[in-house]
């Protein structure tokens, strides 16, 4: 059957998918859900996420939500083809599990309302709620240093390999970095050149080649 995502292009959680599946090269069906119309909430995709949210996976009789749980299925179940993209034994394999949680519990959560307030907001014709920017701005600065300290001891998050950790956090990278929040990744050499790197990827590139299509 082949690999299915379900998802929108716009969605920083379906991008995150969909890089994975470039960087394994491995062929995949686009199924766009229309959240505009709330098809998110409805039938036949309530089915594959009974809390509608995108993306959902279908790999023959495997089907799977939550984003960070399906880069996971796709690194270790493609694990010969394409980039590694995880570590499986020692330090390294630790140092991974790390960072993937950093980026999910520190990075994105902080990162996500810069892009809601600073991006999306506008998509919407909504107003931006600048106490939330500047909250989340002195969040970031902080969490950027720590960033900084550790990419200064290797090329990537979780070692001197592309991984998981450095690919989760491509979508909302690309977005804050849209916005005035650049400033503080480019006053930081090793995360300026660290973000420079991964959002250089073909499999990036593909990615947003979705919303050019949408």
């Amino acid at each position: 059957m082949g690999i299915k995502i379900h998802g929108s292009p716009l969605s920083t959680a379906t991008l995150r998918v969909v890089a994975a599946v470039h960087e394994k090269e491995l062929d995949y069906e686009f199924v766009t859900v229309d959240m505009k119309t709330g098809a998110h909430k409805q039938e036949p995709f309530i089915s594959l996420n009974p809390f509608g949210q995108v993306p959902a996976l279908e790999d023959g009789d495997v089907k799977l939500f939550e984003s960070r749980a399906i880069t996971k299925y796709i690194a270790y179940n493609y694990d010969t083809q394409g980039t590694p993209l995880v570590y499986k034994e020692g330090k390294e394999m630790a140092d991974l599990a790390v960072w993937m949680e950093v980026e999910a519990h520190q990075f994105d959560s902080v990162a996500s309302k810069l892009a809601w307030e600073l991006v999306y907001k506008g998509m919407f014709g909504m107003q931006t709620d600048n106490a939330v920017v500047e909250e989340n701005e002195a969040k970031l600065v902080k969490i950027l240093d720590v960033y900084e300290t550790r990419l200064s001891k290797s090329k990537y998050l979780a070692g001197d390999s592309f991984t998981l950790a450095d690919l989760h956090h491509l979508p909302t990278l690309h977005y804050v970095l849209s916005t005035k929040e650049k400033k503080l990744f480019d006053e930081r050499p090793h995360v300026s050149a660290w973000c420079t790197d991964i959002l250089a990827r073909p499999s990036w590139e593909k990615s947003l080649a979705l919303q050019k299509q949408a």
